[in-house]
């Protein structure tokens, strides 16, 4: 019988690593950006082409490799980092497992262009799928350049499993985020198709926030920083208000390496207890050091997850500091015991004049002859049948006054006021419902029924309306729309701007009117025309908000994303008050959907209250 087991030809074995190291474009860049910074550069440039797929290529300013450096990083294993297990435990750098060069090269087609300070020439080498097809001498600039063509060109399958090109994208930005932010006294900038998405200098961590995020998280930030001898924490920390529904802007780095965690992630919003709403999430980018031989950070291949020794006291160390920066910056209300609460500032503003006066009223009303206390005696005749208690002792002064008061309150009678007559209940207000139809707490809708009565939830259903009209227009792209009065530009992240790209006709079926502004910006022509709004900038960016949150969250499609984000964001909310033609319509308009019981959540849009169970409750 022949032997089965055989090893796996070099070029297979690198596919098969590739699968772990290479899952899309930017896992392919995180590699090469990683490199770059261990090289010691001080700049470096990223080119991107259809999203990664054509072209990603990353030019730095290191110190580059020897010609034989370069021709052995691309074999596997091959690393400057490792000489024995020990340092292993020890790693403060990044490439240190040999493996991110050979698995890109042998997936893709690579160009690699390298030298050194010292030397005179440079090094050229070209690869396709592991199979080294050039390397030569060249002439060129101090550092590397390595080009990464055609992902995948030897793996149609897994080139098939990309998606479209806003959300590679989106994924490309969100690395380079994440590494421009872990090293802000280096200059990054971004090229896509030739159009410059980033160009940040080097600077503090702060700059590097507002350049990657907007200059409106300039007003937002609340520095936070936490030294104790286990963990050091640095950083900056969100205010409330800018909290959003999306955990995007979430940054946790473990000696200058991004990493995921949510029990980390749970210290942070910890503290912030009480501060923020169920549903909304901070923003934070927070750095900790700690002694390597404390972490494992070779327990995922993307190196994204990481094991502490001691994770309750890192998780104790955070959320401490989280809550003394909050604190500190006098983002957490706090009384001022100067100030005695039981008094106005009324009281304060003139305290010589209002003494003399407390002193002149208490003196007049407590100390004259006017003033008694009135008899307890008499209470017995209250119980009494038509009878009227009079109070004894009544003064002179107290009977004018009250026939002064008398006095001055006309009514007559007339059939537009007639006189009221003597009633066991009250009658309605002129604000209440009187119909088949009324709000409880302005948040349900009670409609009377021939079998019973029906409770709404008024905002539960109105969602479940305004999806399933949603879902009809995308299905037939007939969304009407109305023009702005006063279009608004609004300038975007590029991540979120690539997100618009990738939904753009689906927005435009539904009735927004929206055009390129550029550099990142779109100008809103024109919403759906079925929504009452006054603030077109605020209804869009929600709605992305909302869109990002249902795509983290559920597993849909574009369109009944985009549905449920739009009905959500523009149906009616709780506490809005409603007149009797509003709430018959929005009854008459939930059962006419196909799904009229249940809302966008799973919850119950209505409940029935038949006769039968309204009987029960009296014994009948």
């Amino acid at each position: 019988m022949s032997d089965l087991i055989q090893l796996l030809p070099d070029a297979i074995a690198n596919q098969i690593a590739a699968g772990e190291v290479v899952q899309r474009p930017a896992s392919a860049l995180k590699e090469l950006l990683e490199n770059s910074i261990d090289a010691g550069a001080t700049k470096i440039q990223v080119v991107v082409k259809e999203a990664g797929k054509q072209l990603i290529q990353v030019i730095d300013n290191g110190k580059g490799m020897s010609a034989t450096d370069a021709r052995m990083s691309f074999e596997r294993h091959a690393t400057s980092k490792i000489r024995n297990s020990q340092d292993l435990f020890s790693i403060r750098t990044f490439g240190f497992r040999g493996e991110a060069l050979a698995s890109i090269a042998a997936v893709a087609q690579v160009e690699l262009k390298t030298r050194q300070a010292a030397d005179e020439l440079g090094t050229m080498i070209q690869i396709d799928g592991s199979e080294v097809k050039a390397q030569e001498p060249v002439a060129t600039t101090t550092g590397t350049s390595i080009s990464m063509k055609n992902l995948f060109f030897n793996v149609p399958a897994r080139r098939n499993f990309l998606k479209s090109n806003p959300v590679e994208m989106r994924h490309i930005v969100e690395e380079f985020q994440r590494v421009a932010l872990a090293y802000s006294e280096i200059g990054f900038s971004l090229m896509q198709n030739d159009m410059e998405v980033y160009n940040l200098l080097p600077g503090k961590l702060s700059q590097r926030i507002v350049g990657l995020f907007g200059k409106n998280h300039q007003s937002q930030l609340v520095p936070c920083e936490e030294l104790t001898p286990h963990v050091n924490v640095k950083g900056y920390i969100g205010k409330p208000e800018s909290a959003k529904k999306t955990r995007g802007e979430q940054f946790f780095f473990v000696n200058n390496r991004y990493i995921k965690s949510s029990y980390l992630n749970h210290a942070v919003s910890n503290a912030y207890e009480n501060l923020l709403q169920a549903d909304q999430h901070p923003f934070y980018v927070l750095f900790l050091e700690i002694d390597p031989s404390h972490i494992d950070i070779n327990v995922h291949p993307t190196k994204t997850e990481i094991k502490f020794d001691d994770e309750r006291t890192v998780y104790a160390v955070i959320r401490a500091a989280v809550k003394q920066a909050l604190g500190a910056h006098h983002v957490v209300p706090a009384l001022d015991f100067s100030f005695d609460v039981n008094f106005t500032d009324n009281w304060t503003k003139d305290e010589t004049k209002k003494t003399d006066v407390d002193r002149e009223y208490s003196y007049k009303t407590f100390n004259t002859p006017e003033f008694k206390k009135s008899s307890a005696s008499g209470w017995e005749k209250l119980f009494e049948g038509n009878q009227t208690f009079i109070q004894p002792e009544k003064t002179v002064s107290r009977e004018v006054d009250e026939k002064e008061e008398e006095s001055e309150i006309l009514t007559f009678s007339s059939k537009a006021n007639p006189e009221e007559e003597t009633r066991t209940f009250p009658k309605p207000s002129d604000s209440e419902s009187t119909g088949t139809t009324f709000q409880v707490e302005l948040n349900y809708i009670v409609a009377q029924m021939s079998t019973g009565l029906l409770i709404i939830d008024q905002q539960a259903a109105h969602e479940r309306i305004l999806y399933e009209r949603y879902l009809r227009q995308l299905k037939l792209a007939q969304g009407p729309s109305q023009q702005c009065l006063f279009p608004p530009v609004i300038q975007m992240s590029p991540g979120d701007y690539e997100l618009v790209m990738g939904v753009m006709s689906e927005l435009q079926s539904l009735g927004f009117m929206l055009e390129e502004f550029g550099n990142n910006s779109i100008l809103v022509q024109g919403v759906p025309a079925d929504i009452q709004v006054k603030n077109e900038k605020e209804l869009f960016e929600g709605l992305i908000e909302q869109f990002k949150n249902f795509k983290s969250e559920l597993s849909l499609d574009n369109r009944e994303n985009l549905a449920r984000s739009l009905a959500r964001k523009s149906s009616l909310k709780r506490g809005q008050k409603l007149n009797a033609q509003e709430m018959e319509t929005l009854v008459g308009q939930l059962f006419a959907c196909q799904n009229p019981n249940f809302g966008l959540g799973g919850n119950k849009t209505f409940v029935k209250l038949d006769l039968s169970s309204i009987h029960s409750f009296f014994g009948k």
